[in-house]
């Protein structure tokens, strides 16, 4: 019972390293993604020095929009992304086995006989 908390930190820590641990081409495909969005993402007037804007994005918080600064994807947005603007060959590179690819959300459709 005493190996069991440490053990279950170091997975918790492995866990979190990987999921950081993006490819260049990872990289370089969610940098496209939030050009894409640019528009949702970059503040249209100019704003005071003590003024903030925050950008939402489904009810949850995106990030804070600044002039000359992209809000990174969220994970739905990334997904549908790759799904339908991205070049097939860039996302074959980044994600070679499709293993750790954000995939689209599908709705359950309703149980028909």
């Amino acid at each position: 019972m005493k190996f069991l908390i440490p053990a279950f930190a170091v997975v918790t820590v492995f866990a979190a390293q990987a999921a950081n641990n993006a490819t260049p081409e990872q990289a370089e495909l969610r940098a496209e993604c939030a050009k894409s969005y640019e528009a949702t993402s970059s503040i249209t007037s100019p704003v005071a020095a003590n003024e903030y804007q925050f950008v939402y994005s489904g009810g949850k918080l995106k990030g804070e929009a600044k002039p000359g600064k992209l809000l990174p994807c969220t994970n739905d947005q990334y997904a549908a992304y790759l799904d339908t603007k991205a070049d097939p060959a860039k996302v074959m590179s980044a994600y070679p086995t499709a293993a750790g690819r954000p995939t689209a959300k599908k709705k359950a459709e309703p149980f028909r006989l």
